[in-house]
């Protein structure tokens, strides 16, 4: 007696094509995958760093609005009681960019000895800028590094104020602060009034 057991059954499988295709596609997907959260996660960091800029550009327009703007130089003696540029001593005057107080040929935003003491000594022709880390007006606390920053200052009519460069006539400034990280920067613009020309702190 003979048995017969017909033809050979297929076995279930794959073929080896088709494990090589498979393994392309997934591998196709996951790079994907990967390429966006890469991009996610990087891109995710740009708001801390211009929340940043925005505070040291707050901080650095607060810090020049809030200084004097006086007839005279603060280390003048007649300061005070000035009724105009013409009541300062003698090369007291301030005037935007003008170093004419003896006192000022020296001064420097962060000196403990003879620092900046009025708006005006801000203004550099083209900006005064501050490198990397920026510091406070102290010079003990500093922004996170990678931040620099520019200050211009500008005499600019405001309204129906009228200003010019010239200490008699200089009744409002434009102060402009750019913070730049990298190919990223930030600007905030401010004006300062000379509402009390005699105030001294």
């Amino acid at each position: 007696m003979s048995i017969s057991l017909g033809p050979h059954p297929r076995h279930a499988g794959l073929t080896i094509i088709e494990l090589i295709m498979f393994i392309v596609v997934v591998s196709v997907g996951i790079a994907g995958i990967l390429i966006v959260l890469n991009a996610t996660v990087k891109d995710s960091a740009d708001p801390m760093i211009r929340k940043n800029m925005l505070s040291i550009a707050e901080a650095l327009l607060e810090e020049v609005a809030l200084m004097p703007f006086t007839y005279c130089d603060p280390t003048d003696p007649l300061a005070s009681t000035a009724g105009g540029t013409a009541g300062c001593t003698a090369n007291y005057v301030e005037e935007l960019g003008v170093l004419v107080s003896p006192a000022e040929a020296g001064q420097t935003r962060t000196s403990a000895a003879n620092p900046f003491n009025n708006v005006n000594d801000y203004y550099v022709g083209g900006g005064l800028a501050l490198a990397s880390p920026v510091v406070d007006i102290s010079g003990v606390y500093a922004a996170p590094a990678g931040y620099s920053a520019t200050i211009q200052i500008a005499a600019e009519n405001l309204n129906d104020i009228v200003s010019t460069s010239a200490g008699a006539t200089m009744e409002a400034l434009r102060i402009a602060v750019t913070v730049s990280r990298g190919g990223d920067s930030i600007t905030l613009e401010g004006y300062r009034t000379r509402h009390s020309p005699n105030y001294l702190p």
